[in-house]
């Protein structure tokens, strides 16, 4: 196994990683277990509990298991192979019995009467990893490059003999380099354990396909000092009221924020009141069904078409929230230096501020930092786990585009179809009618993105 003692420039490098990643393709390339119940170690047995549910996962996991198994003991099995005629079934002390097993209940046979040679097991093994990789896609979001990572399971040439042997003869040659020794594809290097996180897996991911990857935020998470500090505020204080500028503020890098939070502490916070304008995303209107935390959302109208209330709308709720309704802390979900006027006006109030790197200017940072007011940048927290709220947005805007764009009844256009023609039908021809060809009706979508309706039918009719 790679050592698990790193550098403090590795450490430090790669802080505050999160292990979602390097968890799945550890459980995928058939890590050992106990190295997921050894808390030290970076894959997390949650997610192997998690994993173990899903019979694709689990196919792919113990194909793995025994292709290395293979591959490591190669000498010895193909030995006993020749001059014993025992078969791979026959040898627990090489080719682990829960794997083959387990492949067996899930109804996966790789040896074949054909396979007299232990290559062509390697190559029956190879061929099925191919054919059913593809099934395990969904196990990652959508940010990371997926041929990326299906490349990791396929052997160069895997289904040849002359591939499986050039893989085999780089493995054994370089067996400390692999990942806890199990067989991946890959130009083996120093590069330490590259399971080590997420942070440092993807970066080197990339890497190996002369890629670059920059979207940290989806690989760490802000850390330990950051998030102690959220919750003292909300433990120290009486009544907590989170108000957003939703025009200064990106609601899937909240949305991240909130579900990297301990509900422990986040559910004493008593709303989230998002202060919203016509011209803002339209996903802050489903950010309630991602969060525990009751959210009331207000849309603010506009006077002037080019000027929005949005700020002395929030100035406004805040100092009714902290005069009538007795809240003594608020947490500002804002870029926009305009609220230091709210927060110099409240000093009876506490107040914490999230901002975001890009947005926020050093004036506002500087006041801050200045009255002792702490600040956060909800872009440092993870967010690959945001897929839902983000997939939630699209679809709803999707469905409000079709509501506008589309109106379509099938009874209408088919009753002002045989209107137009002249044609008398029957009930019961109508009826068949509209069974055989409407009710049958075909969606395709051409190259340009126009989607056309097309009825099933004869060439001829």
């Amino acid at each position: 196994m790679i050592s698990a003692d790193f550098s403090d420039e590795e450490k430090a490098t790669y802080k505050d990683s999160t292990y979602e990643i390097v968890s799945k393709v550890a459980y995928l390339i058939g890590v050992p277990l106990r190295i997921f119940e050894n808390e030290h170690e970076a894959p997390k047995m949650e997610i192997y509990a998690r994993l173990e549910q899903d019979k694709t996962a689990r196919i792919i996991r113990h194909l793995c298991i025994i292709r290395t198994s293979i591959e490591r003991n190669f000498k010895n099995i193909n030995e006993k192979m020749r001059m014993e005629y025992r078969t791979i079934l026959s040898m627990p002390e090489y080719i682990p019995a829960e794997s083959l097993n387990q492949l067996n209940t899930d109804g996966v046979n790789f040896i074949k009467k054909s396979s007299t040679k232990l290559c062509h097991h390697i190559i029956e093994l190879n061929r099925l990893i191919s054919d059913r990789i593809n099934n395990c896609k969904r196990l990652f979001p959508l940010w990371i490059n997926w041929d990326y990572i299906k490349e990791l399971f396929i052997m160069p040439d895997g289904l040849k003999e002359d591939g499986t042997k050039t893989a085999a003869d780089v493995y054994y040659a370089n067996l400390s380099l692999y990942p806890y020794q199990m067989y991946i594809n890959w130009i083996p290097q120093e590069e330490g354990n590259i399971l080590y996180n997420d942070k440092k897996f993807v970066s080197l991911l990339y890497q190996w396909h002369n890629d670059y990857f920059s979207e940290y935020s989806k690989v760490s998470d802000a850390g330990s000092y950051i998030k102690g500090s959220i919750y003292e505020f909300i433990e120290s204080s009486e009544k907590v009221v989170v108000v957003v500028d939703c025009e200064n503020s990106d609601p899937y890098k909240l949305c991240a924020t909130l579900k990297n939070l301990d509900y422990q502490y986040t559910k004493k916070i008593a709303t989230i009141i998002l202060f919203d304008d016509v011209h803002t995303a339209s996903a802050w209107s489903i950010l309630e069904n991602f969060t525990k935390i009751p959210v009331e959302h207000m849309m603010i109208e506009r006077v002037k078409s080019n000027k929005s209330l949005v700020d002395i709308k929030l100035t406004a709720r805040a100092c009714q929230e902290h005069y009538r309704n007795n809240v003594d802390s608020f947490i500002i979900v804002s870029s926009d230096s305009d609220y230091w006027g709210l927060i110099s006006s409240l000093p009876d109030a506490r107040f914490l501020v999230m901002i975001e790197h890009e947005n926020c200017g050093p004036d506002l940072k500087n006041a801050l930092v200045n009255a002792g007011i702490f600040y956060c940048y909800i872009d440092d927290f993870y967010s690959g786990n945001t897929e839902d709220i983000k997939l939630g947005a699209l679809f709803k805007e999707m469905y409000r585009y079709i509501d506008s764009a589309v109106r379509l009844n099938v009874n209408e256009m088919f009753a002002e179809a045989l209107r137009s023609t002249r044609i008398e039908m029957s009930d019961a021809e109508k009826k068949q009618f509209m069974a055989q060809y409407i009710k049958t009706m075909q969606m395709r979508i051409s190259d340009v993105g126009d989607v056309i309706l097309e009825f099933k039918r004869k060439a001829n009719a």
